[in-house]
């Protein structure tokens, strides 16, 4: 879900620039890779470059055909009317964590990032209980927005666009999260070198500003 804005603005473009029809379906990343683990007819699939390496590694896209899109910073906000905690640091952002009565991260591998965040900081015992973890397509913004958690993690594309948030900013140096999200070939698909062509052009630098409109950048 993370890249669902970047991937509208992108195809937007390359319809604008002559390409042919596409039709991208946005769904959480465990899901699709299920999706495509079962078989199901796709040409083109696009997630973080870890799982994009696993399908490849298990035969379900061409080898070889992976390109890295964008990178996503982690975003980190509270509700519009509450207080803004100081995350410009490690100690801040750990101080935050602790202070917070209920925290909402993503299954992504950003989840699964700050999980380990927290266990090497020794407070996961801590933490556990209040975590929230929305499911699979729910952003964390939405729980915030309306009250269900005090802090959110999440892919800044995916808070930069919600109402009733307050965006802090992205987890600074040493502890920021930054995920590559690619694109491949299916084993599926009946049109590789259509797909190949689509791929070259959102690692273009024509896809650049529709990137960073959408809270990420150039891989």
């Amino acid at each position: 879900m993370a890249t669902r804005l970047v991937l509208t603005d992108v195809v937007d473009a390359w319809r604008a620039a002559g390409g042919g029809p596409v039709d991208i379906e946005s769904l959480g990343g465990v899901d699709a890779a299920r999706r495509v683990e079962a078989g199901e007819a796709v040409d083109v699939v696009i997630l973080a470059a870890d799982a994009i390496d696993r399908l490849m590694a298990a035969g379900h896209l061409f080898p070889g055909s992976r390109v890295d899109l964008v990178r996503s910073d982690v975003g980190v906000a509270v509700r519009a009317d509450a207080p803004a905690p100081d995350i410009g640091t490690e100690a801040a952002v750990r101080a935050a964590v602790l202070a917070a009565r209920r925290i909402g991260y993503s299954t992504g591998p950003s989840g699964q990032a700050l999980a380990q965040r927290f266990a090497c900081w020794g407070i996961a015992d801590q933490v556990a209980p209040k975590l929230v973890v929305p499911p699979p397509g729910v952003p964390v913004g939405a729980l915030l927005a309306r009250g269900e958690i005090d802090l959110g993690f999440q892919q800044l594309s995916e808070l930069i666009h919600v109402e009733g948030i307050r965006l802090l900013g992205i987890l600074p140096p040493p502890i920021d999260i930054v995920t590559v999200f690619s694109g491949a070939v299916a084993r599926t698909s009946q049109h590789p070198e259509a797909v190949r062509a689509l791929l070259a052009f959102m690692a273009s630098p024509a896809a650049e500003a529709a990137k960073r409109r959408q809270g990420m950048r150039p891989a």
